[in-house]
């Protein structure tokens, strides 16, 4: 095996390029891009957000995030709203047309969550999110 294939950032992001792929293969037959997937996954999650919020939460770059949220607007999948406690900031909300969305695509993402703990084995895939917590951390 060559030198980079065995170093530890090399594999990681091998494996998230593997496993985006493979969500992505299975968003196709609904249309959904996995940006838009992920965005709806944050809004479910934890909802009104900020943009910021949004791009840190979804690993989307903001000017990016911005034209996808655009797209999902005029799609009917999430609105705009004002903050309530902060009238310069603007909230995004998931609309029934998202959330109806979500709920027929979130099998997705959970079956992919499934084979990964059922492969590792629970204990071992709860030791490897500990230890990629503490990675991301620093």
């Amino acid at each position: 095996m060559s030198r980079v294939k065995d170093q530890l950032a090399y594999m990681i992001a091998s494996l998230n390029r593997q496993l985006e792929g493979e969500l992505e293969e299975r968003l196709r037959p609904g249309g959904v891009p996995i940006e838009q997937f992920r965005i709806l996954e944050v809004l479910d999650a934890s909802e009104p957000l900020a943009m910021g919020e949004i791009a840190s939460q979804s690993l989307i770059e903001a000017p990016t995030l911005t034209k996808i949220i655009d797209r999902m607007v005029a799609e009917g999948l999430v609105y705009r709203a004002p903050d309530p406690n902060d009238r310069r900031r603007v909230l995004i909300l998931t609309a029934a047309g998202g959330k109806a969305l979500f709920k027929r695509l979130r099998g997705v993402s959970t079956a992919q969550e499934q084979r990964l703990i059922e492969m590792l084995q629970s204990e071992k895939a709860a030791e490897l999110k500990t230890l990629l917590r503490s990675m991301m951390a620093n």
